[in-house]
């Protein structure tokens, strides 16, 4: 393999039912496909590690399976989070500039953005994103950059995704334990809104669903900044659980009827359409009416959305989203969630595909991997973002150093 390069950006979902690795270079500022992998989990349960062991296996396993697609080393990563434990909390704080009013400079915005994220957390809690949503320079809101305004006092209010630190620690150990270093953690959802979400949509209000196997992350958009996070603790696992113990079969024949014959919504299916089930170990195989399946599916379907559109009224963000409602990751594949989606939230609502890296294949543009690639777009956008600060303080320091020549 080749020596390390720093133009190389990796990332990990490490999800409850696959864990994927996708690895990508930046040519001429942009980002080109170089490899990927994908393995069945273990030691997951609902979007955590719930045994070290088996999970540094899987990973480690996935990364070295994406080192060989890639021929390349991977030295850092990226690393997905999802799971119940994340919470999202907003904040408001501000610092006073002095008594005369002066330019807003970039470190006035850290000190303001400091002091907003000092809140009181327990003790196992730690704030994994800062999100700004708006400025207030002298009681005027809706300012995105206040960075050379004139003022005397500069206000913030931020979001805050919040995590367990244990759970953040976890999935760190086990890519430190496969030799690879964790260069950042991102909430899953903000990183499939990175890959999936338009800037319109995001100004005129979107909801993001990212319905995962073990749980689903929620994230919001209005005016162009996150309002609003969250977690229903309902995924595609939920609905497969369902089937197998409505229609008396295994876990895996469960999740094959739901993934070819699923709907849920039951007047989609004809009254007429028949199945064959194999059963558990032992029993006879018999026939069911498709429209069972759908009844048990549109059961299921129909409680997630209400626990989505109260985790959004709870949230202050149901009358939002004005560009509607959009859903990825696997789960977002069963027939009839766009159906219930729009009849439960009363908005329009779409499946929503990654956008493609450069020469990425067909396989990896796909609902399921839109955390995946969000992931390396967002860690993209950061890196840029961070070398052109520190090129704007480089140039600083110049200019004082040539000054006091």
């Amino acid at each position: 393999m080749s020596q390390r390069n720093s133009n190389i950006l990796a990332a990990l979902d490490a999800g409850s039912s696959k864990t994927r690795v996708l690895v990508a270079e930046v040519v001429e500022g942009a980002l080109r496909y170089r490899g990927h992998a994908t393995v069945n989990s273990a030691g997951m349960r609902r979007g955590l590690i719930a045994d070290l062991n088996p999970a540094y296996g899987v990973i480690n396993k996935a990364a070295i399976a994406a080192e060989q697609s890639a021929q390349i080393a991977i030295e850092s990563l990226v690393a997905g989070v999802g799971g119940p434990h994340l919470r999202g909390v907003n904040s408001r704080s501000g610092i006073a500039l002095g008594t005369r009013m002066r330019e807003i400079t970039r470190e006035d915005v850290r000190a303001a953005t400091d002091r907003a994220r000092s809140i009181s957390l327990p003790a196992d809690r730690e704030i994994l994103h800062l999100l700004p949503q708006q400025y207030i320079l002298d009681e005027q809101p809706g300012i995105y950059d206040p960075v050379g305004m004139i003022g005397n006092r500069l206000e913030v209010n931020m979001h805050l995704v919040v995590a367990s630190s244990s759970a953040v620690q976890s999935i760190v150990t086990c890519v430190n334990r496969a030799g690879i270093e964790v260069q950042d953690t991102v909430f899953e959802a903000l990183a499939a809104a990175e890959s999936t979400l338009s800037a319109d949509e995001r100004e005129l209000g979107v909801c993001l669903l990212d319905v995962g196997a073990g749980s689903t992350e929620v994230i919001v958009y209005f005016e162009g900044a996150v309002q609003h996070t969250g977690v229903i603790p309902i995924g595609g696992d939920h609905f497969t659980n369902d089937l197998a113990v409505g229609l008396h079969v295994t876990p895996p024949e469960a999740e094959w009827l739901k993934c070819n014959y699923g709907h849920a919504v039951v007047t989609a299916v004809p009254t007429v359409n028949e199945l064959e089930l194999t059963g558990m170990p032992g029993h006879e195989p018999r026939i069911v009416r498709q429209r069972l399946l759908s009844e048990i599916l549109e059961a299921r379907a129909r409680e997630f959305f209400q626990m989505v559109r109260d985790n959004l009224r709870h949230g202050g963000v149901l009358e939002a989203l004005g560009a509607g409602c959009v859903l990825t990751g696997g789960g977002a594949r069963l027939g009839g969630m766009l159906d219930t989606a729009e009849s439960m939230l009363r908005v329009p609502a779409r499946v929503a595909n990654p956008v493609p890296l450069s020469r990425m294949p067909a396989e990896l543009a796909v609902p399921e991997c839109s955390t995946l690639v969000g992931m390396l777009l967002y860690a993209h956008r950061t890196s840029v973002t961070r070398a052109a600060e520190d090129q704007g303080l480089r140039a600083k320091l110049r200019a004082i150093f040539a000054g006091s020549v």
